[in-house]
């Protein structure tokens, strides 16, 4: 049994170990072949030498992050402890990120990519301008998108983001909801806002919105317009129809990169009308210039139970269509 001596006396104790050592029982979840033992500024780990190599690590990127940003969040170390291999070379540890963060968000929360799907979406978007990314909710894919173009804008790659959504009535009509044009679309697009608010300060959000350089709006506000020098995001896309998706595809300029993403299993169109999406993917993915990622329940990165209720769902779904093509069998038998 090898033994290992760390300390944190270069930070605030409870900013690392948080109140009731709340973080700390995250790192040891993290390591649970390990023994760790917190006394005050000191944590004693015991166990193999492979295993405390890479508790050292993490335990230097933690200390290094919270150091670097004044904050280290559980969802920061969680970031921190589930990136495969070494997330910070030793030697460039002040400087170079690992390939799998996107960027720093607001006070220096760690954004990345998760799973390995995430990541193939950030190599992708790295070469086609245009990248379809479909797949069930909770993997991501509007998070990350979103990343990609606030990582773009911060790099000065783009002039501004613009993210889009169809405003699908879902059981009620937007006519009847209270408030103006703007009150009545905005929930639709709350997703894009909140992802916005975790990578933006508020003050530089609200310069950008103002100032249009960051723009959220309805789908049918793109009619008419051309896209040039931004990063466009479509989100929800499985809700636009055939000529919305054709109309949206049609505005992008020659210096754009645009993602759209999706999920097919939640088509809140009318039943006369068929996803854009569906159609859009079958029409274009011959085309190499145009990336297509699909992610599945193994990139969920909500509550772990979210994957099984997805599963869930998806059983039940193929069981109803078993039985719908078994009644038209016997329909067309006794006909």
């Amino acid at each position: 049994m090898n033994e290992l001596i760390l300390h944190i006396d270069r930070v605030n104790p409870i900013d690392f170990l948080g109140i009731h050592q709340s973080k700390f029982q995250v790192l040891k979840r993290a390591f649970p072949k390990l023994k760790l033992v917190s006394r005050g500024v000191m944590i004693k780990a015991s166990g193999r030498e492979e295993e405390l190599e890479q508790f050292e690590l993490k335990f230097n990127e933690l200390i290094l992050h919270l150091e670097r940003f004044g904050e280290l969040t559980q969802a920061d170390m969680l970031g921190i402890l589930e990136a495969e291999g070494d997330s910070i070379n030793t030697e460039e540890q002040t400087t170079k990120p690992t390939d799998e963060i996107i960027l720093y968000g607001n006070k220096g929360h760690v954004i990345r990519a998760r799973t390995a799907n995430q990541r193939k979406m950030v190599d992708v978007s790295q070469h086609h301008d245009i990248v379809f990314a479909v797949g069930p909710a909770g993997t991501g894919k509007t998070y990350t998108a979103v990343a990609l173009a606030v990582k773009a804008l911060k790099e000065k790659t783009i002039n501004r983001i613009i993210l889009t959504r169809p405003a699908v009535e879902a059981g009620e009509s937007l006519g009847f909801l209270p408030g103006d044009l703007k009150e009545k679309i905005d929930p639709y697009l709350r997703p894009l806002y909140d992802a916005l608010d975790d990578m933006i300060p508020p003050d530089k959000l609200r310069y950008f919105m103002e100032n249009r350089i960051i723009e959220v709006a309805p789908l049918a506000f793109m009619r008419g317009r051309t896209l040039d020098k931004a990063f466009i995001i479509l989100d929800e896309a499985q809700n636009a129809t055939i000529a919305q998706l054709k109309m949206f595809l049609t505005r992008i300029g020659p210096r754009a990169r645009c993602i759209i993403t999706g999920d097919m299993t939640q088509i809140d169109l009318p039943k006369n009308q068929r996803s854009g999406l569906k159609d859009a993917i079958h029409r274009l993915r011959s085309i190499q210039e145009i990336g297509l990622v699909e992610l599945s329940t193994r990139d969920v990165v909500r509550h772990h139970l979210v994957a099984k209720i997805i599963r869930a769902f998806d059983v039940d779904k193929r069981t109803e269509s078993d039985k719908e093509a078994s009644s038209d069998t016997t329909f067309e038998e006794h006909n």
